[in-house]
């Protein structure tokens, strides 16, 4: 792409008048920007052996490809264009299919090598300098291309031929120009809100027709809203296999395996004490959050139990023992794994009115690092599941920020069900540290990962490995001593 600017400056100077004002120079530019509009075409040529013999000068044609406002077209002869080379060669060819005058291009023709070695045939304009600039068409059925593109015999014996077909592939650059001028307008153009647009449609809650519901919680939204968002909705909503009852959909099974088996992982409390989780966790204001299980519950009666073995509080307060003996009374906050799928759908459907993620702690009522991993944890699994490219990249980056010992197990087992490259890399960078590897290996999370994905646990000694062999090399180069010759000067020894 080229650039030519003009300023007033280059201009001779305008004849001088009576009016002294109109004496004051005005500087005005304007640029000529020219620039290739680029494609390409393949063009598959089945039938080779057939083709031999149909003549000097015959010529079988691609369909016709239109690049750069121009209609194009591949010609490939097998005998050869020219007499004098008597079928020695294949010629190859690319032809002007439309009117036009004096078009200007750049080519390139490529014989494909289908071997997968990618050991193509190229002639290109394209990637070099050109001594006379690109190539100039006069009129329609002008070409550019080879008579002696490839010998016969050493085609037919080659990687570009396979099962009796060749591939041809041919690029186009037509050359355009422009000339941009001063803009006489400053116009503001404010961001694009269709995001707040659409996230006050839900919030008002007006023309809804399909709820969600989460263990007998509901959740109401818009059908076109997200079908428009999500292919796998369009399809239960809206296609061919759709669900009998679209006016609510109840949500089963939004969380991943690890989920399911892992019951939400392990975390420590705040005296150091690991605790399950089996039912419910609590929390006290921004204090680490504690898992109990339901033996400890029994023991100290602050929760209760409903018919489905769901837990719930039944105290506004809770005393618990911790590690050390000590009986500690805690304000309770009841979040089950059923509040937490309720809270990932919301998210889900925040997410897909609003393109943006909502805040965990006004969906769960709590402040905390951990609720906030396990929340993305979720919302990843579910975003795959409904195809939402973008809330799983944003759900990748945020783990990615948020790797700890107590979930960083199951954040890679997400990852390597996902197919998440980079969050899987940096949580197995994470526990093949020292300082890290022996506390991971004493969680559920980690016992889940070694049973549902042993290929990661190979990849995870690996790292350890590589880890081991750069603490060797700066252990061998801190045994390397400084001594002092006769001089008095700092040097070296060799150690042997």
């Amino acid at each position: 792409m080229g650039t030519i600017r003009f300023s007033s400056r280059d201009l001779p100077a305008a004849p001088p008048t009576s009016n002294p004002s109109s004496s004051i120079p005005t500087k005005t530019t304007s640029s000529s920007i020219t620039e290739t509009v680029n494609g390409s075409h393949e063009f598959k040529i089945g039938g080779y052996s057939l083709s031999k013999g149909m003549g000097v000068g015959k010529y079988i044609a691609s369909d016709t490809f239109y690049i750069g406002g121009y209609a194009w077209a591949i010609y490939f002869y097998p005998d050869g264009k020219s007499p004098e080379d008597n079928a020695t060669y294949v010629s190859l060819f690319i032809a002007l299919a439309s009117e036009g005058t004096d078009v200007r291009a750049l080519f390139e023709l490529s014989l494909m090598d289908q071997s997968g070695k990618e050991r193509h045939k190229v002639h290109s304009h394209f990637g070099r300098a050109l001594e006379s600039g690109p190539y100039t068409l006069k009129y329609r059925g002008s070409m550019w291309g080879y008579k002696r593109f490839y010998r016969r015999n050493q085609l037919e014996t080659s990687d570009y031929l396979k099962d009796d077909t060749l591939l041809v592939r041919c690029c186009v650059g037509v050359v355009k120009s422009h000339t941009e001028g001063p803009k006489t307008y400053t116009i503001s153009v404010p961001p694009s809100n269709i995001g707040q647009h659409f996230g006050k449609l839900l919030d008002s809650g007006k023309g809804t027709d399909v709820n969600f519901e989460v263990d007998g919680e509901t959740f109401a939204s818009h059908k076109i809203v997200l079908a428009a968002r999500s292919p796998v909705f369009r399809a239960q909503l809206f296609g061919p296999m759709k669900d009998q009852n679209t006016q609510c959909i109840k949500v089963e099974d939004m969380e991943a395996p690890v989920f399911k088996v892992s019951n939400c992982g392990v975390v420590q409390d705040i005296c150091g004490a690991i605790h399950k989780c089996t039912c419910g966790f609590i929390s006290q204001g921004t204090a680490p959050i504690l898992i109990l299980t339901h033996s400890e519950l029994n023991v100290y009666g602050a929760w209760m139990y409903n018919a489905n073995g769901v837990c719930n509080i039944g105290a506004k307060a809770m005393e618990y023992r911790d590690g050390r003996g000590k009986v500690n009374r805690l304000a309770c906050t009841n979040i089950t794994c059923s509040s937490l799928m309720f809270g990932c759908l919301q998210a889900l459907i925040h997410f897909m009115y609003w393109d943006a993620l909502p805040d965990v702690e006004e969906l769960v009522g709590l402040n905390s690092k951990w609720v906030s991993t396990l929340m993305a944890q979720h919302l990843l699994a579910a975003a795959d599941r409904y195809a939402l490219e973008r809330l799983r990249l944003l759900c990748e980056a945020r783990l990615c920020e948020d790797v700890s010992i107590n979930t960083v197990a199951t954040t890679l087992a997400l990852a390597e069900q996902h197919q998440c490259i980079q969050l899987k890399s940096v949580c197995l960078k994470f526990i093949a540290l020292p300082e890290n590897l022996k506390d991971v290996m004493q969680t559920d999370g980690f016992e889940y990962l070694k049973e549902s994905c042993p290929s990661v646990i190979t990849e995870l000694l690996q790292y350890v490995a590589k880890n081991g062999e750069r603490s060797v090399i700066t252990c061998t180069h801190g045994n390397d001593t400084l001594d002092s010759d006769m001089n008095g000067r700092r040097v070296k020894q060799r150690i042997h």
